[in-house]
Parts: C-alpha cells; structure tokens; sequence
C-alpha cells in the first residue's frame, strides 16, 4: 500500500472542500483534497449553478413564446421551438468551465487531488484505493445527498434533481413531488419549457419555510403559469400513475409521464466509513462548535454534512476560517446572516430575521414594506409583483432581518447581508442615495417608509 503524509486532508471536492484547500494553499499548508467524482460537488455539477443555467433557458424559451402572442413590447416573433439537447450542451459548457476553474485554482495553491472514494480509519488515516494518507488536520466536506422516498424508487419515470437538471427531452407531463425551493425552482423551468406541471406538497402552502405574505406572489405566479397546486396532499405510491392522498382521505390518480421527487436534502454521512470517527451527531448531522470543530480534535465538519442552513455560500465561507484556524489565525464562524435565495419566478430572498423570528426573539420591532408596484425600474422589467420588507428594532432602528420578493431580488442579497453585518439603522440606508431607476430604491424606500417618510407612495 503506498502512504502520503500531509498536513491537511480535506475530504469532499464541493464549495466547501475546494475553498478550504484553496486557502489552506494560499497559507501554505501542505494539503491533500480527496473527491469521488467532479470538482465542484453538487452545487458546480448538480445543483445551484445547472439549475440556474435551466432556468435561464427555460425564461428565454417562455418570453420568446410570449412574444410569438401577444407582446406589450411591440416585439412579434414566430412560436419559437427548443432543441434540450442544445440547451443541455450550453448548461455542460458552463459546468465544465467552473470546475477546470476550480481544478486550475487548486493546481495554482500547490494542492494535491486525489480522485477517489476515501473511507476513513481514525483521525489522522484516511485510505483511498490503495493509498493511506495520514494527516494532522482532517475536514469533512462531503455534502448532502437528496432525501429519497422509499415508495417513489428513483428510476424509469421517477426522477430526481439530478436528472431533472439532465433531460434528453421535455415530458408532456410532470409531477413534483414537494413545494420547497428545488421542487418549485425546477417545477417552474419545466413549465415555461412547455410541460404541464402539477406540484404535491404535503403541507398546507408552497415554501412552508417561508412566511405567507412572502410567498404569495409565487403562489400566483404558479396559477398564472398554469402550475397545479395539490396542497395538504400526501403520495402514496406509484403505479404508471401518481396515487396521491387528498384532505378529506380520499386516493387521486394523477396521471404523469415524470414524478420529480424534490423532498429535501440530508447530510451525506454514508458510505466512506464515518462511524470509525464516533463523533458527536446533531441529529442527522455532524455537531461542530463555533470553529467547525466536531467532539474529535483537529477533526473538522462543514458545510451540508454539518447540517442546515445546507447552503454552498455557508459552506465556503466555513472552509475559509477552518484554513485559518489550521494556521494558527483566531477565527469564529459568528456570522450576523447568511442569505437564503430562491429562484423561482418572482424571486425570493431572506436574510436576518423574519417579522415572525423577530416576534419569536423577543424583539418589539417595526416592520415595514415597499411595494415593487411603486418602482419605476420594476414596471421597465414588466415586473411589477412583489415588495422589499425590512424588520427593525424599534427603540434604536437596527435593522435585523430583510426580506424581498420580485423579479432580480437575488442581487439584493448583497445588500441585506451587508447591512445587517455592519450593523446598519434605518436611518443608514434611508440616508443612502440608491441610483435611479434600480430596484434597490425600494430597498431605501422599505427603510425610509419605517421611518414614516416613504417618497414614492
């Protein structure tokens, strides 16, 4: 058996691993990233960056379609046709991009890969094939898997995210199985590239993560697409048709050509021998202290494998400070918030506290919104659905939470989380001069509306 000897073993190629490696690098500690299959995980390969390129594909298709009818634009068109084979080799072509990006900046920072499957000894042994690597500092960074159905077996009709993000065609026909961000983000782009969709969730609204008021403008967004919504239902199982169970008890046939199931991630804990380590779980998930240290020393979790929030930005921002906790800096992982986007159509955004978490925290706080209805940029855009809302303390006006719903609010994010970690009153961005016409003026205009003085309503 041949034997490595470094410093830092990083285990799982994701946001996490590669951006942990990538510093560790930069500090110039000897490191060994080992990854089982493309560079990048499941957000580069996978999830968030092919979903968004489908995405895209699938907004291009439907507003090419919208003015083959009737365009308010004054833009007429012949009904466009699409070629997903194409569409599929452009959203490659990114993906390929991004992780030779990624294998160049490794190859750049002195790290050594080792593509594999790692199964763990001890502490400070990991073997991969025939090679032991013994380390002083090890990081877990295997990610999270999708959560299966044990009565919706993937294969044949039954699809998950993965092959969803891969289709050799456009079924006529398509359930989703779960109302959360990538059954809905998903659920949308087939629906714009022309399949019927019908959504199943068990609970009783779309986004049950998210509070009502936010979601309603995606709520009638999906009816004004044409997407069933069958709420309150619960699957049952599948037999050429999707048997789901209604309210009231009753048993619906729903006929399908495709059932998504999109019920949710879990920590990927299987399959390369964690139980050698017996750390201490926090259910499903790796437990870790503030530095990301899990009940082992110099053994390290982040990311999905160490529960939620499962976001790749998270991950990367934990394997930033473990690099340099391994190198000897003073770090904690203390962020104020961490943004959670949503890509349906609107778009959704929260960060901080929501009206609710405020309440639930405590704090007596205003709450305030600025409609997108008011927004000369947004009616440009032909979108006009939608609002910011901020979430102030109300005896100093820090602000603890925004949230936003609308066409582009992804890019606001930058702004909530910015303001929210330098501590910012209502009346820092009421006093900011947000350039015209942009849709960050209803983010001054949500805070000087707090404040009693909006200008635009």
């Amino acid at each position: 058996m041949q034997s490595l000897n470094t410093t830092l073993l990083i285990i799982g190629g994701g946001p996490g691993g590669y951006v942990t490696a990538i510093r560790a690098g930069q500090l110039g500690i000897p490191t060994i990233l080992v990854e089982g299959q493309s560079l990048g995980g499941t957000c580069l390969n996978i999830g968030c960056i092919p979903s968004k390129a489908l995405i895209h594909v699938a907004e291009q298709f439907h507003q090419t379609q919208h003015h083959s009818q009737h365009s308010a634009l004054g833009i007429s068109v012949a009904a466009p046709s699409l070629d997903i084979t194409k569409s599929v080799e452009w959203k490659d072509g990114i993906v390929d991009r991004l992780t030779t990006g990624v294998a160049a900046l490794l190859k750049k920072n002195k790290v050594q890969v080792i593509n594999g499957w790692a199964k763990v000894i001890d502490g400070k042994t990991v073997d991969v094939g025939d090679t032991r690597i013994q380390c002083e500092h090890l990081v877990l960074a295997t990610g999270s898997t999708s959560v299966n159905l044990p009565i919706l077996p993937i294969g044949g009709p039954i699809i998950s995210s993965t092959e969803a993000l891969a289709p050799t065609s456009v079924p006529k026909r398509l359930v989703v199985v779960g109302g959360g961000y990538i059954g809905l983000e998903l659920g949308i782009a087939y629906r714009k590239l022309g399949a019927e969709v019908s959504v199943v969730e068990a609970q009783d609204r779309i986004l049950p993560a998210y509070d009502a008021e936010l979601t309603q403008p995606v709520h009638d967004a999906l009816k004004q697409l044409g997407v069933k919504l069958y709420l309150k239902h619960s699957v049952l199982g599948f037999d050429g048709t999707l048997q789901v169970r209604d309210p009231e008890g009753e048993t619906l046939n729903l006929e399908t050509d495709q059932v998504l199931v999109a019920v949710g991630r879990k920590p990927n804990t299987q399959g390369w021998n964690l139980e050698a380590l017996n750390l201490d779980m926090n259910g499903s998930a790796i437990k870790i202290d503030s530095r990301c240290q899990t009940s082992m020393r110099n053994v390290y979790a982040i990311g999905d494998l160490s529960g939620e929030p499962m976001l790749a930005h998270r991950a990367m921002a934990q394997g930033e400070m473990v690099a340099e906790l391994i190198s000897g800096k003073t770090r904690e992982f203390n962020p104020t918030a961490i943004a959670a986007v949503c890509f349906t159509d609107p778009e959704l955004v929260v960060v901080g506290k929501t009206p609710d978490e405020a309440k639930a925290a405590g704090l007596d706080c205003i709450v305030s919104s600025f409609p997108f209805a008011a927004n000369g940029r947004a009616m440009t855009l032909e979108s006009k659905s939608g609002f910011v809302r901020v979430v102030a303390r109300r005896d100093n006006h820090v602000i603890v939470g925004w949230q936003a719903v609308g066409v582009g609010v992804s890019e606001l994010s930058t702004a909530f989380a910015q303001s929210l970690e330098m501590g910012a009153r209502l009346e820092d961005i009421g006093g900011t001069i947000h350039a015209h016409p942009t849709l960050g003026e209803a983010v001054q205009e949500a805070a000087l509306r707090a404040l009693g003085h909006a200008l635009h309503l």
